[in-house]
């Protein structure tokens, strides 16, 4: 238990060093309008879109992929809300003001990132049926995941363990898929 604690700690004081450097950078305005932008993206419009791209022009594997993305955001919505209230982990934008974002935070706790679990998720799935889309997908996730922790939603641990959740969901969906035979 002890260990726990002194491993917890440490995480915690290099979480709230970042994010005290965060919540003071002063960003360029591109680098501003680009975090926002991403962090709306992920709000889920983007993986809307994908999904309606998809339809129109998947090819044979289009329902395979829909579902198999569909599946692992959706089981990653009750996974992160079950984390977050067994956390309870505060917002960095509830702690500290942040010197220029004013995004307002989707709900209260902060452990794990929903935006970036979600991201990785559907970007890894999508990505292992359409291989051609893995670097502008991959290039979105991290751009949410960066966005998440620029704008003062999240500590640097809620967005990598949102990220380390979205890869395994994501890859627990491929292989669920592929042991019906829909893959």
């Amino acid at each position: 238990m002890a260990v726990a604690r002194t491993v917890w700690g440490y995480i915690e004081r290099r979480d709230y060093r970042v994010m005290r450097r965060m919540n003071r950078w002063r960003a360029p305005r591109w680098f501003r309008l680009w975090m926002i932008l991403a962090t709306r993206m992920g709000d889920g419009w983007l993986w809307y879109g994908v999904g309606i791209m998809l339809l129109i022009d998947g090819g044979p594997q289009r329902f395979s992929a829909i579902g198999a993305a569909g599946t692992a955001a959706v089981i990653g919505i009750f996974v992160f809300k079950a984390l977050k209230k067994l956390s309870q982990r505060p917002r960095p934008c509830q702690l500290e003001p942040h010197c220029w974002s004013k995004v307002l935070p989707p709900d209260r706790f902060s452990f794990p990132s929903g935006h970036t679990m979600t991201a990785f998720s559907v970007a890894l799935v999508v990505s292992y049926f359409y291989p051609s889309l893995e670097v502008p997908l991959f290039f979105l996730a991290i751009s949410i995941a960066v966005s998440r922790i620029v704008l003062g939603m999240h500590f640097l641990s809620d967005v990598l363990a949102g990220m380390v959740l979205g890869v395994a969901l994501g890859c627990a969906s491929i292989t669920a898929f592929a042991s019906l035979g829909w893959v």
